[in-house]
């Protein structure tokens, strides 16, 4: 151990200053140029440096402490400005700790290296070592409080801290390899990020559904940033779409970092209230406009300069494609609306009864907006009521409502559609029968409008909260212009009709009509009966009263008719002052009975009197085949009877 001694013989106080602090020949030891540069560079901030040194000083300790210890109380290692950084005591001082490190910084490391080499500080003999740097400034010193008798030569020290060197080159080739190591992942980290941005981008662009658009963003991110949590907020709800997706609400969050990245139109970073927790508002923008917010919040770290560039490039791309493929949804949508009315129309125009346009309308529409309950109402000009003609809910089918009441009401008096997200959270509502009777939560209504005329409403319900969407609250629009169209035709249709087989001086059916549904019940019935009706005298009542009266004569005598029959029996004008009864399923004997009961009606109520002749025959199944015109002509051939008789009674053909 002699060999690693500092200078065994002891040494005289002579030797040294008498003064605390008179420095001998300075001592000074030159870093190695490549590493100071290294180190200078990767290591670019005091306290980094420090850490290398003291790592270094430890280890050099650890190897140094059998010979040091032998001669010297403790040893130190201080920065460039001469601050204490680290200090082994191996013996008791003889001065207290803080006043040898106050003592000490009054013998700083400065570039002519005073104060290096052995001098006296507090009545302790210091030995101190100068490390410089490649362009001569002090970056560490090195040093020994030695044991009384063992005072050290500036060469001493020097030898003994040749070892300090090569420790600290130690580490800072192992954190340099560190920061190389760290950097190289940062850069693939970065690589892979681009990499990913590039296929996202490549599959965006690929996607035309806008809700394959909006899931493949999420998977990105969640590759891009797995420990951070996304929310995605869009200006429109996304229905049944099945992704993580919220309406964005402006109400009382104009500070919030959606509010603002949406208004802004650019990437907002900010603090999270929980402490530790950042959050990032990343704009889904397109050409046309912003479409919704990206809102990612991490807790681990705060996101930096490349994490917005990223997401810019994001940004862009997703909002893009989202744009892209809600345009190609919005001309599908269209393309189909229109395919839609089409065959509505033609559908619709197949045929020109009320019943089967107002069934066929309502099962199509169910079937378009995927309802659970539709229904439709007429207004009748005469009484000025609702009735509903088509309904799946049958307790409302032939109900009739007020003009002014209920969603119909409302519809036709603004002639302006209405959309309800949830009928049950809105106390001022109208009142609706079909919401009421069904439990139904949403609602779209829209008014039947002909040439700007209101001639009913639509009612389209399901019973889950807000399922119908803008679309398709105009798209009813658009149907039912069709739909009040078709039943505006069917209703001209229905009236010309009336025309052509209702007689126009006493409102029943003309001739034509008697005879073609008599011939439809003989089809399908088993028995009918025929009854021929003949005022008497009655050129006399024309030319006494004039035909003015005649005529009132008929309508009074035709009204009598229609008063003694049921709504199924078929009453109609046979020519001049005939008319003819047809009773399905009646035979002669109930049929000689109505007869009897029209004839006392007439002679007792008409003004002026008048009575009538009838004529009665029957048809029946088990019968040889009765034509139409032989069932008349048996009726004639008894009213024939009955006039020659003396009139006034009735016959049986």
């Amino acid at each position: 151990m002699e060999s690693q001694s500092i200078g065994r013989e002891p040494a005289s106080e002579e030797r040294l200053r008498e003064e605390d602090g008179a420095a001998a020949a300075p001592c000074r030891l030159q870093l190695n140029p490549e590493y100071c540069e290294a180190s200078a560079a990767s290591f670019g901030n005091d306290i980094q440096w420090i850490a290398l040194a003291k790592a270094a000083f430890d280890d050099w300790a650890k190897q140094a402490e059998p010979v040091l210890s032998a001669e010297a109380k403790g040893w130190f290692i201080r920065d460039a400005s001469g601050n204490w950084l680290e200090f082994r005591e191996a013996a008791p001082l003889s001065c207290p700790g803080a006043e040898l490190r106050e003592g000490l910084l009054r013998h700083g490391i400065d570039p002519n290296g005073e104060c290096s080499g052995v001098f006296r500080v507090s009545g302790e003999q210091i030995a101190q070592m100068a490390l410089h740097d490649s362009r001569g400034n002090p970056a560490l010193a090195l040093g020994l409080v030695m044991r009384e008798g063992y005072p050290a030569s500036a060469d001493s020290i020097t030898k003994l801290g040749l070892g300090f060197p090569g420790w600290l080159y130690v580490h800072i080739e192992k954190t340099a390899g560190r920061s190389l190591r760290n950097e190289r992942i940062a850069e693939e980290r970065e690589t892979r990020k681009k990499d990913i941005l590039f296929q996202m981008a490549l599959d965006l662009y690929s996607k035309i559904d806008t809700d394959e658009v909006l899931g493949g963003m999420i998977r990105r991110i969640n590759e891009l940033y797995p420990d951070a949590g996304i929310d995605l907020l869009m200006t429109q709800e996304q229905p049944r779409s099945g992704l993580p997706v919220k309406v964005l609400n402006f109400a009382g969050m104009d500070e919030h970092v959606c509010t603002r990245a949406f208004m802004e139109g650019k990437i907002v970073i900010d603090e999270c209230r929980r402490p530790g927790e950042f959050q990032m508002a990343v704009p889904i923008s397109g050409k046309q406009g912003i479409y919704g917010v990206m809102h990612l919040h991490s807790h681990k770290g705060n996101f930096g300069p490349a994490d917005i560039r990223i997401m810019q490039v994001l940004s862009s791309a997703a909002g893009s494609a989202f744009e892209n493929a809600k345009l190609y949804e919005q001309s599908n949508l269209l393309v189909n609306e229109l395919r839609l009315i089409n065959e509505l129309t033609k559908q619709l125009n197949q045929s020109l009864k009320m019943k089967d346009i107002f069934n066929f309308a309502s099962a199509e529409l169910m079937q378009t907006f995927k309802a659970d309950y539709c229904c439709i109402l007429q207004l009748n000009q005469g009484t000025g009521k609702f009735v509903v003609h088509a309904a799946n809910v049958p307790a409302i089918l032939q109900e009739t409502f007020d003009e002014n009441s209920g969603f119909a009401g409302a519809v036709c008096k603004s002639k302006e559609p209405v959309i309800v997200s949830d009928y049950w959270a809105q106390p001022n509502a109208p009142t609706s029968r079909l919401m009421q009777l069904t439990g139904a939560r949403s609602l779209i209504v829209a008014p039947l409008l002909v040439h700007d005329e209101a001639k009913g409403a639509i009612l389209v319900a399901h019973q889950q909260p807000g399922f119908f969407s803008y679309d398709n609250y105009k798209l009813l629009q658009v149907l039912a212009g069709h739909i009040g169209l078709a039943l505006t035709n069917a209703s001209l249709h229905a009236e010309v009709r009336r025309m052509v087989i209702t007689d126009n001086l006493t409102g029943l059916y003309a001739r034509s009509f008697l005879d073609e549904q008599v011939g439809n019940h003989q089809k399908k019935d088993v028995c009918g009966s025929l009854i021929v009706v003949d005022i008497d005298y009655f050129k006399q009542v024309n030319d006494t009263y004039g035909h003015q009266v005649g005529d009132e004569i008929l309508i009074q005598v035709s009204k009598i008719i229609r008063s003694c029959i049921r709504d199924t029996d078929i009453a109609a004008r046979w020519g001049g002052e005939e008319l003819a009864i047809y009773l399905p399923q009646v035979m002669a004997e109930q049929a000689l009975r109505i007869a009897e009961r029209i004839r006392f009606r007439v002679e007792k109520d008409t003004r002026p009197s008048v009575t009538v002749s009838c004529g009665v025959s029957e048809w029946h199944w088990k019968d040889d085949k009765i034509s139409v015109e032989s069932l008349f002509y048996r009726s004639d051939m008894a009213l024939y009877k009955a006039k020659h008789v003396g009139r006034n009674r009735i016959m049986n053909g």
